[in-house]
């Protein structure tokens, strides 16, 4: 049997599997970290606004103030814009998921499942728990769910977010790059506008489900760097 010749790490596990430099993987974990306690620190701050009624004035001033831009056809974009963040996105979710495993991407495929499962316990338990009512709606009927936190604003930023951070690690050039983190970020923050535009969610409510994914997102980057990093020690032994 012939030998096999010397092979580095990243050419065994392959370009999406490849470690990177360790000090760069233990810088990524702390900046993981750190946004992850940054995001719980502020969501838990306006929880505690939120339940002691202080947070009220920045609300109704933001409704009034998203509100002045009604008109017929931007009820129609910012219903499209709510579309996009509910039936649209769980289209989108299921359709990811089987080209991911089509093309055998498992990486991307345990990425968004357990983004979007994390998601959905984090939605239901923290409405459950806060119990804020709905706010009246500009349009249309009243809702019976929770208002805290925004769901759409949860959900958006966990699939599209994840979803765009996994395709520029597919992705060279660096103009596309940028256009699809730019892109990811519009989409999501037009989605949250959306819900406080058609009257169904506070501001508060939106920046809430912002900070719950962001906490999840960057908790689950925090560990996928931790264990990187314990392989590239592996490697290097």
């Amino acid at each position: 049997m012939p030998h096999e010749p010397n092979r580095t790490v990243a050419e065994l596990t392959g370009p999406e599997q490849a470690p990177k430099a360790s000090v760069f993987l233990e810088v990524a974990v702390l900046a993981s970290l750190a946004g992850a306690v940054l995001s719980g620190v502020l969501f838990g701050w306006i929880a505690q606004e939120m339940r002691e009624g202080e947070i009220m004035r920045f609300d109704l001033a933001g409704r009034a103030w998203v509100h002045q831009f009604f008109s017929p056809r931007m009820t129609f974009v910012m219903e499209a814009l709510s579309f996009i963040g509910s039936w649209v996105l769980a289209a989108a979710f299921i359709v990811s998921l089987l080209i991911f495993w089509k093309r055998r991407w498992r990486r991307g495929l345990i990425w968004l499942s357990i983004s979007m499962a994390g998601a959905t316990v984090l939605e239901l338990t923290l409405k459950f728990a806060f119990h804020r009512p709905r706010p009246s709606p500009f349009l249309g009927v009243a809702l019976h769910s929770w208002s805290f936190p925004s769901g759409h604003s949860l959900f958006s930023f966990c699939f599209y977010g994840v979803l765009g951070g996994l395709l520029i690690h597919r992705v060279k050039p660096l103009l596309w790059r940028i256009a699809i983190w730019c892109f990811a970020v519009a989409l999501v923050a037009a989605i949250g506008i959306s819900r406080i535009y058609l009257g169904v969610h506070y501001p508060s409510d939106v920046l809430a489900g912002y900070l719950a994914a962001a906490v999840w997102v960057t908790a689950m980057v925090a560990l996928d760097r931790v264990r990187s990093a314990r392989r590239v020690r592996k490697s290097v032994s």
